[in-house]
């Protein structure tokens, strides 16, 4: 459409006026300048519909008074940015005509202000609804109505779920009774029976955590180790349904059916140890959960020599690897072929290391392995379990000795054993000599051994550390050691729901097995083992062999004062820090208190104002509150603080407020 311009026209007339004559009026009201977003949705609306609104202009005169030729846009400003926009992009000319109405008689910034300040916005109800309205009654996609209205397909999903809500809640929103924020919680699912059903059991909290938690209550958050070991896609695939919260960082949505996600996840496992069966085990089960009950002895592969082509391999791959290591050592981030040759070398090293490790081929025939989903969504494979009835057949005379095995091990399963050689008959020059005077004798080589340890330290390092080994490694035979030492390590398990599965319990366990590896399965062979030892791994040792005995639980019926006390100092002295392996949640501690004590813990770890804000919530939405607001502040409750902590809070008073562990 083409139009001349008529200089001198009368103010109200309708000019259509090329683009490039148009300029911003210096009397615009609005000084803050247009989003890019706003001008981008005006652009896409005015390429689909046209301009809808006529600009209002004047005439730009010279400091003469005399017209210049060029127009001021008094109103309308950001459609005339649009239609700039658009000419940049070649959609339009910069000459295209738009059509403008003369104002000549009206005060310019006056009629600006107007037209900013006095209107009224369309209801976001009403506009959630017509989305809805053009997807369901035109047909259009999220993407057709994108480019439309200038907004984001992602925009456009969001105000499509919401303008799904129930009518009932729509109306509520409507009349100030939900906050968007509430309504976008309750766009979580598309059943309006199931919002009205929340929404009717609602107290006078509405919190939108509260809507999404009650929500989603039965189903698995996309971040729980089940959903990421199986898969979104092989999950739909096989039938089931993922909410997803277009409104928030979701973490994959919730996994609705959780009977089929478990069948997924014991069927993807069930393959996995399909594939251990090849080794040659006997047997291999797949579980969701370690079964820390199983009652099995367990036996741990042993050290043997690599090929020589194997160990060369490996060491021209370490050696490689090492070079590597040095050459970009100081490199803040590594190139993608650099980091991608680092991972084959890894993967190069972890198979040649590997066959270092082999099981007995007699246990590898009686013995068979647990295939089970790890905390963090990977597959986790325990080899090395004898049932009771596959165990070897008792030799005759044999008895059962008063070694305790470590059970006590959380997530190791039962100690390894190896089959006792040393031989159970007495010495060849004692069967002359009567009962009385070989006790007689030997009651005196004892002292005299007493003392000879007592003086040699070294000596009694290793003597302890083959000891406590023997018991710890090579639990259910024999007495193994002259030391009258018990190594008892008791479970953990029935004093702490899923304390087997914590990654404090998995680095505990991976110590043990560790060590298992490197000893031989002839007890035998162990007092050699030990003694060829350096220092410093010997020490290591000996201290996992003594850490496994610690047992300081707290239990009502035992009143052992004296040992929680020992158990405090050697808190101290070994510098425990249980942050490392403990944070508060809602299951762990929030949950299993009064709110009170919640509400200490956040005065503690936040401020008072953050307790005060909180003080009438209810008990769930408190926890789940305090658990967020304490995440990363490093606080802990007085039983697992230092005792230091716990002084320093005890000296501040009642009176003044107490101080942040976190800040310590």
């Amino acid at each position: 459409m083409t139009s001349k311009i008529k200089t001198g026209s009368e103010s109200g007339a309708v000019l259509f006026i090329p683009l490039n004559k148009l300029k911003k009026s210096p009397k615009n009201a609005r000084k803050t300048p247009h989003g890019e977003a706003e001008i981008e949705a005006l652009a896409a609306s005015i390429a689909v519909k046209g301009l809808l609104q006529n600009l209002v202009v004047e005439p730009e005169r010279d400091p003469d008074g005399a017209e210049t030729g060029y127009y001021l846009v008094t109103i309308g400003e950001g459609r005339r940015l649009a239609q700039l926009l658009r000419a940049k992009r070649k959609q339009i000319k910069k000459t295209e005509p738009m059509r403008c109405v003369l104002d000549t008689e009206h005060d310019a910034h006056e009629i600006s202000l107007a037209e900013n300040v006095i209107r009224t916005n369309m209801h976001p109800a009403d506009q959630f609804e017509a989305f809805k309205q053009l997807a369901d009654e035109r047909g259009m996609s999220a993407e057709d109505i994108a480019a439309r209205f200038g907004v984001t397909p992602q925009v456009v999903r969001q105000r499509l779920r919401l303008g799904a809500v129930s009518p009932k809640l729509m109306q509520i929103y409507r009349e100030d009774g939900l906050t968007l924020e509430q309504l976008m919680a309750f766009g979580l699912t598309e059943d309006h029976a199931r919002q009205e059903q929340i929404f009717d059991s609602l107290s006078y909290n509405k919190d939108a955590s509260i809507i999404r938690r009650m929500l989603t209550e039965t189903h698995v958050p996309g971040r729980d180790r089940r959903a990421r070991f199986v898969g979104s896609e092989t999950y739909e695939q096989a039938g089931g349904t993922i909410i997803r919260d277009l409104f928030s960082e979701d973490h994959g949505g919730y996994f609705a059916d959780a009977a089929l996600l478990d069948r997924l996840v014991i069927e993807k496992l069930q393959a996995v140890a399909h594939k251990v069966l090849s080794e040659g085990w006997k047997w291999a089960e797949a579980h969701i959960d370690f079964p820390h009950a199983h009652g099995m002895r367990r036996v741990y592969p042993h050290p043997i020599p690599l090929s020589p082509e194997d160990q060369q391999r490996l060491d021209a791959v370490q050696a490689e690897f090492d070079a590597l290591s040095v050459h970009y050592e100081s490199a803040e981030e590594l190139p993608d072929d650099v980091d991608a040759k680092f991972g084959e070398l890894e993967a190069e090293i972890d198979r040649l290391t590997e066959r270092q490790q082999t099981y007995d081929a007699d246990d590898i025939a009686r013995g068979g392995a647990f295939v089970v989903l790890s905390h963090d969504g990977t597959v986790r494979i325990e080899r090395g379990f004898v049932r009771p009835e596959d165990e070897k057949p008792a030799e005759p005379g044999a008895t059962d000795g008063d070694a305790a095995g470590t059970n006590g091990v959380e997530g190791a399963g039962d100690a390894p054993s190896g089959p006792a050689s040393a031989s159970d008959e007495e010495p060849e020059g004692e069967k002359v000599l009567s009962d009385l005077l070989v006790r007689d004798l030997t009651a005196h080589r004892t002292l005299g051994l007493r003392l000879a340890l007592g003086t040699n330290p070294d000596v009694a390092l290793i003597a302890v550390t083959h000891a406590l080994t023997a018991q710890t490694f090579y639990g259910g035979q024999d007495r193994a050691t002259c030391l009258d030492i018990k190594a008892n390590s008791q479970s953990l398990g029935g004093h702490a729901d899923g304390i087997e599965d914590t990654a404090a319990a998995k680095t505990l366990a991976d110590r043990h097995e560790a060590w298992a590896r490197q000893m031989t399965g002839d007890l035998a062979g162990l007092w050699h083992f030990v003694v060829e030892l350096d220092h410093d791994s010997r020490m290591a040792l000996f201290a996992h062999c003594a850490a496994l005995t610690v047992f300081a639980v707290r239990v009502a019926w035992d009143k052992t004062p004296r040992a929680w006390a020992i158990a405090d100092v050697i808190a101290e002295a070994a510098s425990l820090d249980m942050m490392a392996f403990w944070m508060p949640t809602v299951r762990s501690y929030f949950g299993r208190v009064s709110k009170a004590r919640i509400l200490e813990a956040v005065r503690e770890a936040v401020s008072a104002e953050a307790a005060e804000q909180m003080a009438d919530m209810k008990k769930q939405p408190m926890a789940e509150a305090a658990e967020q607001l304490l995440a990363g502040t490093g606080w802990l409750p007085a039983l697992l603080q230092k005792p230091a902590q716990v002084k320093l809070l005890e000296q501040q008073g009642a009176s003044q407020e107490p101080c942040s562990v976190a800040a310590e």
